[in-house]
């Protein structure tokens, strides 16, 4: 079984799609010639065509409402928006057409695209180059959105979204497209959307995550069992729908939550699975929920990027808080 990278895989995926489904386009700003900024899809115009494979105008939102039509009209587009800091153009078109269609037309129309987008720090990128705001996709209705965290979990995730009926945003974390490599079978199966992974058990207390922080997630996970703590890890993977029962039945079992973002902290995603613990698991909680995030601020310029970002360091802390507190 060959091994990739996370951005290797979701070529894979890509391919794959391409090969077993007709309807399947992809499309965006320099991915047929060039292979894309991140060379996600590296390859594909050459195996499938470029009626398969479409480099697009500079322009976001024409992106974004092409496959919100080619979607109506029965093709399944893929399109690829080169960083997250240049997708807000695009959610005219997602909150008022994509998101909408199943219920504007009562159910005669689906929207079965998927918006992909590399997102997150730590590349010492430019502005506009870092961006994490997931949680402004999960407050619309009738949106999936889905961060896959491994090579393995992006390949199945990302055909799993392509045979959506609904539109999904794939939300890649660019920091580790290349840092972590794993076995991936190429075999076009699909994992399920709309539920968390757990990486790691354990009883003592529960670290809920995302994206490319799990690498530090799992790194303190492991700092803690050195010190006899149990800690399990769980990657939320689909952000919405949100898999709130996983969440809620570990908790029960540890008592103790530190939930980890990169996005800012005024209403990142973490801040709605935390109110969710208040209602349904309160009773089940020794300690109050800790966030570890970034900062209510825009991501800094290079020098001080690894200051916004959450640390081993400051995910430590936080649990070392949550397991004094009596």
């Amino acid at each position: 079984m060959p091994e990739a990278t996370l951005v290797g895989a979701v070529n894979m995926a890509l391919a794959r799609a391409l090969e077993e489904d007709d309807r399947v386009i992809v499309l965006g700003e320099d991915i047929a010639v060039n292979g894309g900024v991140f060379r996600a899809t590296d390859g594909l115009l050459e195996r499938f065509g470029d009626e398969r494979v479409l480099d697009t105008p500079l322009g976001e939102v024409a992106i974004a409402g092409i496959s919100v039509g080619m979607a109506a009209q029965g093709l399944r587009p893929v399109a690829e928006i080169q960083f997250m800091g240049f997708i807000y153009s695009t959610i005219d078109q997602i909150v008022n057409h994509a998101s909408r269609l199943r219920t504007r037309t009562r159910g005669r129309l689906t929207c079965p695209m998927v918006l992909r987008a590399p997102f997150g720090g730590g590349l010492h990128a430019p502005e506009h180059h870092s961006d994490s705001t997931e949680a402004m996709f999960a407050h619309i209705p009738g949106i999936r959105v889905v961060v896959p965290s491994s090579p393995s979990w992006a390949y199945g995730l990302l055909l799993a979204a392509i045979r959506d009926p609904d539109p999904v945003i794939f939300l890649e974390p660019a920091r580790i497209y290349r840092t972590i490599k794993q076995e991936v079978a190429d075999e076009g199966a699909a994992l399920p959307l709309d539920v968390c992974f757990k990486p790691r058990e354990g009883s003592d207390i529960t670290l809920v995550t995302w994206g490319a922080m799990i690498k530090e997630t799992l790194a303190a996970a492991e700092a803690l069992g050195a010190e006899g703590v149990s800690a399990e890890v769980i990657d939320v993977a689909t952000l919405k729908p949100l898999d709130m029962e996983t969440i809620l039945a570990s908790v029960e079992k540890t008592g103790r939550c530190v939930i980890i973002h990169e996005a800012a902290y005024t209403a990142g995603f973490g801040a709605e699975i935390a109110a969710r613990l208040a209602e349904k698991g309160l009773l089940s909680l020794l300690a109050p929920v800790e966030r570890v995030t970034g900062y209510d601020t825009v991501m800094p310029l290079p020098r001080l990027e690894h200051r916004y970002m959450p640390s081993e360091a400051r995910i430590l802390a936080a649990a070392r808080r949550a397991l004094a507190f009596a």
